[in-house]
């Protein structure tokens, strides 16, 4: 007997990501290609015309496990039944614009998205948030939908910056990107990210395993010249590839980041089985030191979700020096200044 479909909402399904992610999930690449899906496409009305003719496509593709497609400008209907809620749409930030006025405008958008999936949503549904700033808005959204929908249910995307780090890593010692193994991004989606290799491994052979700071400095020719590249090219260049994208292309990052959004969402669901972790933004508990309730990335690890309570869950334990707490530290700042921004709006309560 075939499951029943999984009814997965896209937020901006009309823009550019949301049309990216949505021919992906219908050929099953997000959740395997045996469980049917229910796609709902909630736009604002100056949208809904991309959206409606996404939704014509959809079903010219005829996927064998996409059962149909809803196009809504209203936020009750989109959520309603939704299990997973990938909230792609967000307010840019326009030339002149203060942060705190971005965060304020989208507090006027992921507000109103986390009330509607508190209201109507399943009750194990999942959220990512891809929209930027994405931490806070996933905080912002998770407040809204309390106390219905538990806060460890919205994580935000920094697997878009860990596939940066790895796709660099893999570019500087020439192996093919799946080699790389055990990379981590602490703290915000912002230039201030920590992307930190210390953990990481490189394969060599079907075994063996050498760590990158290593392998970087048999490529580089030491120790000091692999951590200078780390510090002087590596980190920032990582964090600002999206500012590199928008410099060559002319426009951000779009499959990519439907990309980096489908593997969070596979990996959160099906688990990570074969890797000891990866990377999401996820509310904090604590661990390593980042306060109570703050939406930061982390390493993470899921065995899947097959029942309520499972999902991603921080990979505790590991060993950060001087350096790597200074960087987690100075990103973990941010947070708090954009946390309290948004309290001061009266969001968060």
């Amino acid at each position: 007997m075939a499951s029943a479909p999984t009814t997965v909402t896209i937020t901006g399904g009309g823009g550019q990501i949301g049309y990216a992610l949505m021919f992906r999930i219908a050929a099953g690449d997000m959740l395997g290609p045996d469980r049917p899906v229910r796609l709902r496409l909630l736009e604002i009305p100056q949208g809904m015309k991309a959206a409606e003719g996404a939704a014509l496509e959809l079903q010219d593709c005829a996927f064998p496990q996409l059962v149909d497609v809803d196009v809504t400008d209203d936020p009750l209907t989109a959520f309603s039944g939704a299990r997973i809620a990938m909230l792609v749409g967000a307010r840019p930030r326009s030339a002149g614009m203060e942060r705190a006025d971005l965060l304020a405008a989208n507090a006027g958008i992921f507000g109103p998205q986390g009330r509607a999936i508190g209201a109507v949503a399943d009750d194990d549904v999942r959220v990512v948030v891809v929209g930027n700033p994405a931490n806070t808005n996933a905080l912002i959204a998770a407040a809204s939908a309390a106390p219905h929908v538990p806060a460890e249910r919205f994580t935000a995307l920094t697997r878009l910056d860990h596939n940066r780090a790895v796709g660099r890593l893999a570019e500087a010692l020439q192996v093919p990107a799946g080699d790389i193994e055990d990379v981590t991004i602490w703290g915000n989606h912002s230039a201030s990210q920590f992307p930190d290799v210390a953990h990481a491994y490189v394969r060599e052979g079907v075994m063996e395993r050498m760590p990158v700071l290593e392998a970087l400095a048999e490529r580089l020719g030491g120790t000091e010249q692999a951590r200078a590249w780390l510090d002087d090219t590596f980190i920032p260049r990582v964090a600002r590839r999206g500012a590199e994208i928008i410099e060559v292309r002319g426009s951000s990052s779009v499959a990519s980041a439907a990309n980096a959004a489908i593997d969070h969402v596979r990996d959160e669901q099906l688990g990570t089985p074969g890797r000891t972790w990866t990377s999401a933004a996820v509310v904090s508990r604590g661990e390593y030191g980042v306060p109570e309730g703050l939406v930061s990335s982390f390493p993470v690890r899921s065995r899947g979700v097959r029942s309520e309570g499972e999902g991603y869950e921080i990979v505790e334990g590991l060993d950060l020096d001087d350096r790597a707490r200074r960087l987690l530290a100075a990103s973990v700042d941010e947070l708090v200044a954009e946390r309290d921004a948004v309290r001061a709006l009266g969001v968060l309560g």
